[in-house]
């Protein structure tokens, strides 16, 4: 070997390396036609008597994997890219926040969640004393986003007896899609609350108390199916200033058949002098380190209407009414103490409606009236809270004596309560107590409840 000059013996080398490296792009690459043209030049290269011995191709060929890994892993890259996009999904989940499940780009999540409500109610009244206890409400909500996170959806069931409106056994409370890529223009379309008070669209599982205010139950404008605009913070002033337009159908919830009614146009705005806070659930859990404060009113008409309530209520056979809404409110919070006012009105183009049924004179009745409430809590431990309230309504003269009787024997509520706190507003344990009457001389009632309120 030592008779061979150093230039042949390097020229020898080269041509060993350039083949194997070769070999090995063609490996990583198989194609024909790049398998046949680049061989051929190394090749001829070569001396034809002087042939290298195997062990001396050997260090060259070492050299050459460095480059074949990177392209290996460059072809691997797209179809890796591919899986990411795919679908590649976590699983989180969280007491009282349900089970998330979430794509690994963020283009679509989904959140399962259900809550329970079982209530013990006890009424003592001059005649006599009754005991209910049942499971007062089942939900099963769906909500999330697709396609982006600004393109949101949110579904909800519910399958309690006392979920159910007498003429429409639909058990759909929630179903809607909603866009929020534009800060002062959120677009909301499909069924929901419509923005009139905040003590109704306040959550329900957010509650101090065991129910809902007396005049927001008879004088809300509840849930419809329609069109929202919408701005939590419009002009970017942080929170300090959003609004509501909703336009709907008027007859509440989903609600089927053609009918000659007309639309139900609704306004909201809200200030909150000291920035954003969540005044979507009631009390002060958070025991906010500064004062805040969250006032907003609110118009409405519903044109034609057939439901006794406006939006809600028993449905009308003989006719149509028009209904003109207001509302003001205001919440206030600070250090555990929370504090919520409402004023609501409903009233009516005509306070009865004249027909015939089966060839005799008939009248059904609308319902116009007002009313408002005072509440109060103060969170005295991380887990337990007191509060109060205080709660009045009042008719119209000439509309439906059945809203006349209620008043006047029921239209004043005062009373109080306790809150246990175990996992937040999600999982909580309540009991109150109202003493219940009218006008001076009707006979007041005691209602006492005690519930437990769960969401999982």
């Amino acid at each position: 070997m030592k008779s061979i000059n150093g230039t042949k013996s390097h020229t020898i080398y080269a041509a060993a390396a350039a083949a194997a490296a070769l070999s090995l792009a063609a490996a990583a690459f198989p194609s024909p036609a790049s398998a046949q043209q680049p061989a051929a030049p190394p090749a001829a290269a070569a001396p034809p008597a002087a042939a290298a011995p195997p062990a001396a191709a050997a260090p060259p060929a070492a050299a050459a994997p460095p480059a074949a890994d990177e392209a290996a892993s460059a072809a691997a890259r797209p179809a890796q890219a591919a899986r990411d996009r795919g679908g590649d999904a976590s699983v989180t989940a969280a007491p009282g926040k349900g089970f998330t499940v979430k794509t690994a780009d963020g283009g679509f999540s989904s959140t399962i969640r259900a809550r329970v409500q079982i209530r013990e109610t006890i009424t003592h009244t001059a005649e006599d004393d009754t005991n209910e206890i049942n499971v007062k409400t089942v939900r099963l909500v769906a909500s999330g986003h697709v396609v982006s996170p600004d393109l949101k959806y949110n579904v909800q069931l519910a399958f309690g007896g006392n979920d159910f409106e007498r003429d429409s056994p639909s058990p759909l409370f929630d179903a809607f899609v909603e866009h929020t890529g534009i800060r002062d223009l959120h677009v909301r379309v499909g069924q929901f609350f419509v923005p009139f008070d905040r003590a109704r669209t306040t959550r329900e599982s957010s509650l101090q108390l065991v129910d809902r205010q007396l005049a927001v139950r008879e004088l809300t404008l509840d849930r419809d199916v329609g069109l929202m605009l919408s701005s939590p913070d419009l002009f970017g002033l942080g929170g300090k200033l959003s609004y509501n337009l909703f336009v709907g159908g008027g007859e509440g919830r989903n609600r089927f058949g053609g009918q000659e009614h007309g639309p139900l146009a609704v306004a909201r705005l809200s200030v909150r002098p000291f920035g954003a806070f969540d005044d979507d659930q009631e009390g002060d859990l958070s025991r906010e380190a500064r004062p805040r404060l969250a006032v907003g009113v609110a118009g409405g008409y519903n044109h034609r209407t057939n439901r006794q309530n406006s939006t809600h209520g028993t449905t009308l056979a003989l006719g149509t009414a028009d209904y003109l809404h207001g509302a003001a409110d205001l919440v206030f919070k600070y250090a555990g103490f929370s504090l919520s006012a409402e004023a609501v009105a409903r009233h009516a183009d005509q306070d009865a409606i004249e027909g015939e049924v089966d060839g005799a004179p008939a009248r059904e009745w609308t319902r116009s009236g007002y009313g408002y409430f005072v509440q109060a809590g103060f969170l005295v431990t991380e887990r337990l809270e007191i509060a109060a309230r205080w709660d009045q309504i009042f008719a119209e003269r000439g509309t439906d004596p059945r809203l006349v009787e209620l008043v006047d024997t029921q239209g004043k509520q005062a009373g109080g309560g306790l809150n246990y706190y175990l996992n937040g507003h999600a999982l909580k344990l309540q009991g109150d107590y109202f003493y219940i009457s009218g006008k001076e001389g009707s006979d007041a009632r005691h209602v006492a409840r005690l519930q437990l309120d769960a969401s999982f």
